[in-house]
């Protein structure tokens, strides 16, 4: 119960968190956002960590304080999104050559493994752009991407693509936004409306598969 009060409390301020953390590390948390966010699009175990919601506070943070720039602080988590899609990739590419080397599985048969290359194939790239803008999504994704194996350059042409709009939309957005007085008076309603619309295409397909069983 404690854990969870504490996540609720976390979300709720995390504009005044990053500010102590600002306040204690200084430089060094262009490194710890850099390492959250490669951790959150890179690691297919970590897809609860803050994404959008970090991305808006992190532009926020820059707005009012000294130690960081925006500019330098929008660079590093373009790169640290793009490095974690392609590390997903990379894993999901290893895990499927693993998953689908047996011919006579019936549940990792390469009949579903071409479906799922020839749909990302066509709509791969489409996918991976939106799906940055999605909760949990992302981090399933590019190792879905990986595991369809498809082409890499494809794929990293997407995933930059991807990354670059949705660290500008965010982080600029929190250093532009973030300081005005109905945001600050309501900031951590907002995040909460942030996270609640990243999942929202989620939940809809979930509802959607419920009904059809």
């Amino acid at each position: 119960m404690e854990n969870i009060h504490y996540a609720i409390d976390f979300i709720l301020n995390l504009n005044q968190h990053l500010v102590g953390l600002v306040d204690s590390v200084g430089g060094w948390t262009y490194l710890i956002l850099f390492v959250i966010i490669f951790a959150e699009t890179g690691l297919i175990i970590m897809p609860f960590l803050p994404g959008d919601s970090l991305l808006f506070v992190a532009g926020s943070v820059c707005a009012i304080s000294d130690s960081l720039n925006v500019n330098i602080m929008a660079v590093s988590l373009i790169i640290a999104g793009i490095l974690g899609n392609t590390v997903n990739y990379s894993a999901g590419r290893w895990f499927g050559r693993k998953l689908f080397s047996n011919p006579n599985s019936k549940i990792f048969n390469h009949q579903k493994l071409d479906k799922a290359h020839i749909f990302y194939e066509k709509y791969g790239g489409l996918a991976v752009v939106i799906s940055r803008f999605l909760a949990i999504v992302r981090t399933f994704v590019p190792f879905v991407a990986g595991m369809a194996e498809m082409t890499h350059t494809r794929f990293t042409f997407f995933n930059a693509i991807g990354a670059v709009l949705w660290v500008v939309l965010f982080v600029y957005g929190g250093y532009f936004f973030g300081q005005i007085k109905f945001i600050q008076d309501n900031f951590g309603w907002f995040i909460i409306g942030i996270l609640i619309i990243s999942l929202i295409p989620l939940i809809i397909e979930l509802i959607r598969n419920v009904v059809k069983k």
